[in-house]
């Protein structure tokens, strides 16, 4: 009776195990991570000519895997696919521009913010567009899978008028092929959009809208959540995140003055 007791027991706590962390595996208990990055944003996440992958947010996952002693593999994630990745895809992390709001927070952890910046406005060079309110009445460029122009809309009040892509590259040909007059989302973003076009696209560094930048994990994973703000943590204390934002950010025209430890959302 005793042995029936204790193979009840045993059987309970693995259901209770299994219900509080999802049936998956923490970060922290894998030997290889599988990470979500961007594929189409230059200095951010990019494919190379040879099947890999660049940036400075490759760099960073790169980092963590690192100080978490694990193995890593990379795969392309765009704006709309950062969520699906995590709670039905393979994704164990999403290092992708995943900025932290309320509504995704609802859905998915995150660690970090790993990098502050804020939003901005690229335009053409012949462009008059000074700060976000020159944006009323204007055709600016919503990714999808993507909050930056509907802050705009909703939070700023601005009223205009949003054009749906697919992707930011996509969103630069339009701006110069005037379809529509501005691309607005993450500074850092649109200065890697800027350099790698070359043709005198320019930020009207109208910085507005602080942009926390997170690390996407599963939203049972609070140990792993932990772990990887502790890798933060060190990544600014030993000198790589400024490093790494000069390494990609240096010459860009970007404010890299002051490079602090963000402060976490927490893991809860």
């Amino acid at each position: 009776m005793k042995r029936v007791l204790v193979v009840v027991l045993a059987l309970a706590a693995a259901v209770v195990s299994g219900c509080g962390t999802g049936g998956r595996e923490s970060i922290v208990d894998k030997d290889r991570l599988v990470i979500g990055v961007r594929s189409d944003l230059p200095s951010i996440g990019f494919r190379t000519q040879g099947g890999g992958f660049e940036g400075f947010d490759v760099d960073v996952a790169r980092y963590i895997a690192g100080k978490l002693g694990k193995q890593v593999s990379f795969i392309p994630v765009l704006a709309a696919d950062r969520e699906k990745v995590l709670t039905s895809g393979p994704a164990d992390m999403v290092l992708a521009t995943y900025t932290i709001s309320q509504d995704r927070k609802a859905r998915v952890l995150f660690a970090g913010p790993y990098h502050i910046s804020y939003q901005d406005i690229l335009i053409r060079p012949d462009e008059t567009i000074r700060n976000v309110r020159d944006l009323k009445g204007r055709r600016i460029c919503e990714v999808k899978g993507a909050n930056a122009a509907q802050r705009v809309v909703e939070e700023r009040g601005v009223a205009a008028q949003v054009v749906p892509f697919d992707d930011y590259p996509t969103c630069v040909k339009a701006l110069k092929n005037r379809q529509v007059d501005a691309v607005t989302t993450n500074d850092v973003i649109l200065a890697g959009l800027a350099a790698q076009d070359g043709g005198g696209l320019r930020l009207a560094n109208a910085q507005f809208n602080e942009q926390r930048t997170g690390v996407g994990l599963r939203k049972d994973d609070v140990e792993g959540c932990e772990a990887v703000n502790r890798a933060i943590t060190d990544m600014y204390q030993d000198g790589t995140a400024s490093r790494l934002l000069h390494k990609w950010f240096g010459k860009s025209g970007l404010n890299l003055n002051t490079i602090a430890v963000p402060q976490f959302e927490g893991c809860s």
